[in-house]
């Protein structure tokens, strides 16, 4: 799945703006972004459901304007908000979703049902905003597509039925799966996904392993004692909280440390900055790295 210059504008609003994206077959792929920087627009212009202003792209080998359909047929698709008719009970509606991809999913459809804890027999406008969750998850996965795109996929599932999901997702992926997981829960990106592209305001901003990109050199800096702010002007992100402070350092190491002896300090812990730290300062920088 790749996308070049992608850009999707709705009148004069911005949707996604010269967006460059490739996704190898067979990856778990992270997409991070808060609510609105563009996310749900990549994953439509990609999937045909809306059409770009500009650009191109590929999925499946196939490009989004003219195999929209074909490409339709073998993707599983998730969005963030899942409709479903009135008065059908849930097997009906899973049915309903095998049927229109002419295939028989009744054997994948009650296991993944109950793995996911859902009940089959009842109406769909009854269920809860998890339960209906499910029920796209189920519709998305029955068919074993080869290629997952889940939009915000977690929202209502509490965190059994999360971590029942992704391992779910994670045998497809062994399978042979592509999966593009798109989430603003970067907890969930950093623990599933291998390689992840963080979106702002309809650009792609940096694009690297996860393992990279939680690695930018800077360090976060716990302690308690009597430092100051301006005794280290390469700090950022300094808080205080409960009698200690804690700041981002990426500066000389060797003048930390001098600062630091040169202070009365009773407690320290430095460690790595977690990647919803690091995707928080690209957000604020503009992409500029830690």
């Amino acid at each position: 799945m790749f996308a070049e210059n992608l850009t999707k504008y709705y009148g004069k609003a911005r949707g996604i703006d010269g967006l460059d994206l490739a996704v190898a077959p067979g990856e778990f792929f992270g997409f991070i972004g808060p609510n609105g920087a563009g996310k749900s627009t990549t994953i439509r212009t990609l999937l045909g459901l809306i059409s770009p202003t500009a650009g191109k792209g590929q999925v499946l080998g196939m490009d989004i304007i003219k195999n929209k359909k074909a490409i339709l047929e073998r993707v599983g698709y998730l969005p963030s908000d899942t409709a479903f008719y009135n008065g059908m009970k849930v097997r009906d509606m899973l049915k309903l979703s095998a049927d229109l991809r002419r295939k028989d999913c009744s054997a994948a459809s009650a296991e993944l049902c109950e793995r996911l804890q859902l009940d089959r027999d009842r109406k769909v406008e009854d269920l809860s905003f998890g339960n209906r969750k499910k029920v796209g998850i189920v519709c998305a996965l029955q068919h074993d597509p080869e290629l997952l795109i889940l939009d915000e996929p977690t929202g209502g599932l509490d965190p059994l039925m999360q971590h029942e999901f992704f391992s779910i997702l994670q045998e497809h992926n062994r399978k042979g799966a592509t999966v593009f997981l798109s989430s603003h829960i970067l907890s969930e990106i950093q623990r599933y996904c291998s390689r992840a592209a963080v979106i702002r305001e309809g650009k792609i901003i940096a694009c690297d392993s996860v393992e990279k990109l939680a690695k930018t050199g800077a360090r976060r800096v716990t302690l308690r004692g009597s430092l100051k702010p301006d005794a280290l002007p390469e700090a950022r992100d300094w808080k205080e909280a409960d009698g200690a402070v804690s700041f981002l350092y990426n500066g000389d190491m060797n003048q930390l440390v001098r600062t630091l002896a040169a202070a009365d300090i009773r407690e320290l812990t430095v460690a790595e900055p977690d990647l919803e730290e690091i995707v928080l300062h690209f957000y604020e920088k503009g992409g500029d790295q830690a």
